[in-house]
């Protein structure tokens, strides 16, 4: 792998990964699932191929409904409980980096927000995103 790269990791550095390239997307995700499963009002992400993303360390998993009618399946410590990537590995075509889980949480940059639809009033976007209701 060349080019840029984002590195991170649970809480306790049992779980890494490092993603090469620019994501081919970044935002938050205001959906129920996200906010639930990051107890917050959103979950910052960036998208990734699966070729572009090397994990090491062994996950937990949960799987839930995507929105698409699919399964969505979130990867955390086993250890510390740290929320890191979505998809399964060797399975998927893409993976969900959670930005929170950066090395350089600086590095993020997000351009759009996704279910907006589900956002809290309480949460603040960033001016220049681009909003979508449900999935662009």
């Amino acid at each position: 792998m060349s080019g840029k790269r984002f590195s991170g990791g649970c809480l306790c550095g049992g779980v890494r990964y490092e993603a090469t390239g620019e994501p081919t997307l970044a935002g938050y995700c205001c959906c129920v699932d996200c906010r639930k499963a990051s107890g917050s009002g959103f979950m910052p992400f960036m998208g990734f191929p699966a070729s572009a993303v090397r994990f090491t360390g062994e996950t937990a998993t949960y799987a839930s409904m995507s929105a698409r009618g699919g399964e969505a399946l979130r990867n955390f410590c086993p250890s510390c409980g740290g929320l890191v990537f979505g998809g399964k590995v060797g399975e998927a075509t893409s993976h969900t980096i959670y930005a929170g889980s950066l090395d350089e949480p600086s590095r993020f940059r997000p351009t759009v927000a996704i279910f907006s639809r589900d956002r809290p009033a309480w949460v603040i976007l960033p001016p220049g995103l681009t909003v979508f209701d449900t999935l662009p």
